[in-house]
């Protein structure tokens, strides 16, 4: 006799993780957040008095193989918190304000207690962002996923005032960027960072380069910038943000920058993190693909007007987030 369990899909393993998960996406609902688990959709009512021309901002993304490093680990609490944080990064840097939040989990064997753990990721980041996890969906998907691994996405919802929308329109020569610190390795990289460290090192084994067990270093939360952003983006002469994910400083910022003009890194700038040192040295890996792959220890590039270049570092050092000048917007 076959049934579904057989088949590897355990309901009752669904609506155990839904009773495990459901205070968490509670903790996360504000008055405008108008329905609860269980809809066929999420209700999320919008203040109309709080914007004139309110415009819409989404993105989805997933954490790509860093999931790979969670397994090693079996550490699943912090996964979901560079998901919401880099999905919030990237609508944040539009000028968007971040309203809600949605994810998908795929399984190939649902362990509620593993759901539990990354839904407290989610949710932590989404409280420390100001952000409703409204919904989402949890798969089991035998034959897809090994039995210890899963995947995932998630979706981001914001809204900018149509005047206030940052697209780099204004940008031009001249203008300076100014660079802000990452954690490591975000969420990019990994499958580079994977394919040489794990010839040489174990996740519990500590390089003399580091200070932490490997693992732990690759499980470095993806840093949200809302805070950062929302200070800056009022400021005078800011023109632009850039998130620094897959693509580099260069593949990134260029989105922002008009086609006429270049950008021009002075790559010797900033201290990279020592992660970076360690994967170009073990893998002989060329200068030019460390720069696409990695961050290289800048998260967020903030293009501003030169002449208010100091007043923006000032601000940031007082908020404990010293922006270091890296390169400047140039003629072709």
């Amino acid at each position: 006799m076959s049934t579904y369990k057989s088949s590897g899909v355990d309901i009752k393993a669904g609506e155990e993780t839904v009773n495990k998960i459901k205070d968490l996406v509670k903790s996360t609902h504000n008055k405008n957040v108008l329905s609860g688990i269980g809809y066929f959709g999420s209700f999320f009512e919008i203040d109309k008095n709080e914007f004139e021309n309110p415009v819409l901002v989404s993105s989805v993304d997933g954490v790509g193989t860093k999931l790979k490093i969670a397994f090693m680990m079996d550490k699943h609490d912090t996964i979901g918190q560079d998901l919401v944080n880099h999905c919030v990064n990237d609508i944040a840097v539009c000028g968007a304000e971040p309203k809600y939040f949605l994810d998908y989990l795929a399984f190939g064997k649902l362990y509620p207690y593993k759901a539990e753990q990354i839904v407290s990721g989610f949710a932590k980041a989404c409280a420390e962002n100001n952000v409703a996890l409204v919904g989402g969906e949890t798969a089991e998907m035998p034959g897809i996923y090994d039995a210890d691994e899963y995947d995932m996405s998630g979706t981001v919802v914001g809204i900018v005032e149509k005047s206030k929308i940052i697209n780099g329109e204004n940008t031009a020569k001249g203008d300076l960027l100014i660079g802000f610190r990452s954690t490591g390795l975000h969420t990019n990289g990994y499958s580079l960072a994977r394919n040489v460290l794990f010839n040489y090192y174990k996740v519990d084994d500590i390089p003399e380069e580091l200070d932490l067990p490997l693992g732990e270093e690759l499980l470095k939360i993806h840093k949200s910038y809302l805070s950062l952003i929302s200070k800056l983006k009022v400021m005078n002469g800011l023109k632009a943000f850039s998130h620094i994910t897959g693509g580099g400083i260069i593949g990134n910022t260029k989105r922002v920058v008009p086609q006429n003009l270049s950008i021009k890194i002075d790559w010797d700038a900033w201290e990279v993190n020592p992660i970076f040192k360690l994967i170009q040295k073990l893998g002989e890996v060329p200068i030019e693909d460390m720069r696409s792959a990695f961050n290289m220890g800048i998260g967020l590039i903030a293009v501003v007007d030169k002449n208010s270049a100091d007043e923006i570092i000032n601000l940031t050092t007082q908020i404990n987030e010293p922006g270091i000048v890296i390169g400047e917007i140039s003629e072709i």
